[in-house]
Order: structure tokens, then C-alpha cells, then sequence
């Protein structure tokens, strides 16, 4: 008997406030059957998306998002952000009845502690580089040394995309140990510590979405975490991105798939891990093949804003059916033929204390093919649109070539403004010639 059709949603919640939740709001509202997207607590250019609605609720409100769910009806929940699915979010919404795109409180350990998905990787034999985990600063001094050279030093816990060194002299290694410790990062990132062997090559971002069993990948993307151009300076949670990254082609992402998204979800069920979101799997390309630098529970931001405007009407058809552990049931996404390019808008400061507040002008009207995504952003009572955040701003343009898309988004930069806005201007690099 052939699977009944996967049903499409009316009603979707959008939780988060960054430019990810913005991008998946944006692009929800665009799939078929849906009638409204709202969006939790959202941020100063959520009430500009066609469509969506804001909702004052913080992310970290389970009892007030649970009511809102219930007074409007909605169909979908889809989790942006990975402390509150660290937190049981999604679990809670689905002990209510509630269809959840996001892990639960245990499959979101994948990202909420580096030394749980690296024995994860291990048990399921996926290719990943050797790694020593430190409770205290003694502890992870005594290991640097033991091994005499530079080591990747990551916080264990949650932060925020900012909690990783990869050190070019001991020195530095030691200096990002005493951070981790030090609460740079947070009490819960600076409990522990890995040192990780320091692998070479380069590095791509491929997302699955999965039901817990069946796996829908997306186009490859690539980062770029350096505040600098020609990849300098402090890393940050993301400058900019381009897919599809042609570093990997569909000889490629069928190799992913096999050698490491899925033997992690059949680890994931060995530990009893029914895990219904995005898997997204940070990977680098070394001479022996793909081999995983870590494992996030949710888009990754700003790879999201890159890749949403790619993904066809169907997506929040198939983002119910991995909610529903009935992926095999959902129609196939559609993925656009286009290249896709995103540069991130930043604040004086960034990537440490920013200043706040400042009016962001802009006389730039979005298209088709021309998106402009808020994340650390605000409105007044007034309606004046105020920075925020660090990252304030995304800007994301398709079109035949990267050529093409990242000029369009470097244009359109120029009708954007806030005072001290910052951004590189080398975001693909790697792809473009001119």
C-alpha cells in the first residue's frame, strides 16, 4: 500500500530571533498550504516579511510558547536557535501534542557538548580527528603539553559559534584554554573542554533534514568565520556564505551521506534517540575524505539565509513530515539550479562588545531573487528600525553565477547603513574571479 500523502501546514511558529528564524519565516511563508507564519520572539524586521507576525514571547518561555500554540491553532513548530532544544524545548511542545521540527533535549547534544558527539562519531565509525577531553585548566595545560605541539581547543558546552581556537602556537592554545575556563564563553561552555588533532583542508557545511530514519539533504554550503578578509582575525558566528559550494558534487554528498549522516542516525536510534530536525554536519575535506569537525543541531546562520531562497514551495511540507517521523511520505523538495550569496551587515565591535542602537537607513527593495534578512535588530515603539546585536544585517542574492549574485549583494549594500556597519568584502572568494 503506498504511504498516505504528507499533509501541508496552515499555521507554522517560528522560534527565534536571529537571521536564521528570519530567512525560515521568509521562506515558510512561501510554501504551499501555508497560511500564516509566526515568529517568536522575532526581531526588528520580522513585521516587514510578508506574511509573518511577531510574537513577544521569549525563546525561553516554554509554558507562554505552548499557550500561543494552542490559542492560534498552529500545526508546526520549527526550533531556529540550539539553546533551547539543548534546553528541552521540543520536548516539551511535543509532550503537549504539538508537531516539532527539532530534536529533543538528548539528540540536541550533538551540539550542546562536543565530547558526547565525538564519542557518538567513534561508536558509529564516522571519520573525525582524535580528541582529549579536560575538565579544569591543569588538566587541559597538562595534555597540550603531553603532546608538545598546537591543538584545536573547543568549549564542550553551548557558545554560540565563537567557542573554538584553532591555535597556531601553544601560546595561543594556552591563552584559548584559560578563556574556556575563565567563563569567557558562558558558565555552561566553560565547564570542560576538548583538545582536538588539527586536520587541513577545506571546509563545507551539508545539511540534512530527517525524520529520525530518512534523510533529505540540501545543497553544500561554506562559511566564513574570520571578522577579516583573506580569512584573518578572531572567528566570529559568520561574515557570509555562497551555495552550492562546488566543493562537493553529488558523488560527494552521496559519500557524506553514507560515511557519516548516516551512521550517526543509526547511532543516535542505538542510544534510543528518536531525532526529528536538521542535522548539520561541519565538515572538512582532508586527503583521506570528509571527516567531521563538529555536528550542529540546527541551521547553521548565516549557511540558512544562503540556502532558503534555493528550497522550493514544498519545504514546509517536508519540514511536518520529519516532525511527523513520516519523511518517506513528503513530496521531493525542489532546489533551485541558482547560486546563491549572502554577506552579513555587522556591528562596531564585532565580534566582541558592540555598540547598540543606532538607526539602520536603507532605501533597498527586495525581489525576487534579492533578500534581505534582520538579526540583530529592533523597533521602536515609533516603528525606527535600531541595531541590536553583533550581526545586524544579511543581505542574500541568487542568480546564474556568483559573479552575478555576490554583486548584487555588494550593490545592494550600498543602500543599507548604520553607523559603524561593518563587512568584508571578499565573501566567496573561493568562487568568484572577479
Amino acid at each position: 500500500m503506498a504511504p498516505v500523502a504528507a499533509p501541508s501546514p496552515a499555521r507554522i511558529l517560528v522560534v527565534g530571533g536571529g537571521g536564521r528564524e528570519n530567512a525560515l519565516a521568509w521562506a515558510l511563508n512561501r510554501s504551499h498550504g501555508v497560511e500564516g507564519v509566526w515568529v517568536a520572539p522575532g526581531n526588528g524586521g520580522t513585521s516587514e516579511l510578508p506574511g509573518c507576525r511577531q510574537l513577544a514571547i521569549p525563546e525561553t518561555d516554554a509554558e507562554g510558547l505552548l499557550q500561543a500554540c494552542r490559542q492560534l491553532a498552529i500545526d508546526l513548530v520549527v526550533v531556529g536557535p540550539e539553546a533551547p532544544l539543548a534546553a528541552g524545548l521540543a520536548d516539551r511542545l511535543r509532550a503537549a501534542g504539538l508537531a516539532v521540527f527539532g530534536p529533543g533535549a538528548d539528540g540536541a547534544r550533538l551540539e550542546a557538548s562536543k565530547h558526547w558527539a565525538k564519542t557518538l562519531m567513534q561508536e558509529a565509525g564516522v571519520p573525525t580527528a582524535r580528541h582529549w577531553r579536560a575538565e579544569c585548566e591543569s588538566e587541559a595545560l597538562d595534555l597540550l603539553e603531553t603532546h608538545g605541539r598546537p591543538l584545536v581547543v573547543k568549549a564542550d558546552g553551548l557558545a554560540a559559534g565563537k567557542g573554538v581556537t584553532v591555535a597556531d602556537t601553544m601560546e595561543e592554545a594556552r591563552a584559548a584554554i584559560r578563556d574556556i575556563f575563565d567563563g569567557r564563553f558562558g558558565a555552561d561552555a566553560g565547564a570542560a573542554l576538548v583538545l582536538e588533532e588539527r586536520t587541513e583542508g577545506p571546509e563545507v557545511s551539508v545539511f540534512a533534514l530527517t525524520d529520525g530514519r530518512d534523510l533529505v539533504l540540501l545543497p553544500p554550503a561554506q562559511d566564513h568565520k574570520r571578522i577579516g578578509e583573506g580569512d584573518t582575525g578572531p572567528n566570529t558566528g559568520g561574515m557570509g556564505a555562497y551555495a552550492p559550494a562546488p566543493l562537493l558534487d553529488a558523488a560527494g554528498l552521496e559519500e557524506v551521506r553514507q560515511r557519516v549522516l548516516e551512521p550517526t542516525l543509526e547511532a543516535l536510534r542505538r542510544r534510543g534517540i528518536d531525532y526529528r530536525g536538521v542535522i548539520y554536519a561541519g565538515l572538512m575535506l582532508t586527503e583521506q575524505g570528509p571527516s567531521v569537525i563538529e555536528f550542529n543541531c540546527r541551521f547553521g546562520d548565516p549557511e540558512c539565509e544562503t540556502l532558503m531562497p534555493l528550497l522550493g514551495a514544498e519545504l514546509a511540507t517536508v519540514l511536518l513530515a520529519c516532525a511527523q517521523g513520516r519523511l518517506a511520505a513528503a513530496p521531493p523538495l525542489a532546489v533551485s539550479p541558482l547560486c546563491s550569496a549572502c554577506v552579513i551587515a555587522a556591528a562596531a565591535g564585532y565580534p566582541g562588545s558592540v555598540r547598540q542602537g543606532d538607526v539602520i537607513h536603507g532605501g533597498l527593495q527586495p525581489g525576487e531573487r534579492l533578500q534581505l534578512f534582520h538579526a540583530g535588530s529592533r523597533r521602536d515603539p515609533d516603528g525606527m528600525c535600531r541595531t541590536s546585536g553583533g550581526r545586524v544585517l544579511a543581505l542574500v542574492a541568487q542568480a546564474e553565477d556568483f559573479d552575478t549574485a555576490f554583486q548584487q549583494v555588494y550593490t545592494g549594500l550600498e543602500q543599507v547603513r548604520f553607523e559603524g556597519m561593518l563587512y568584508r568584502r571578499d565573501i566567496g572568494h573561493q568562487v568568484r574571479s572577479r
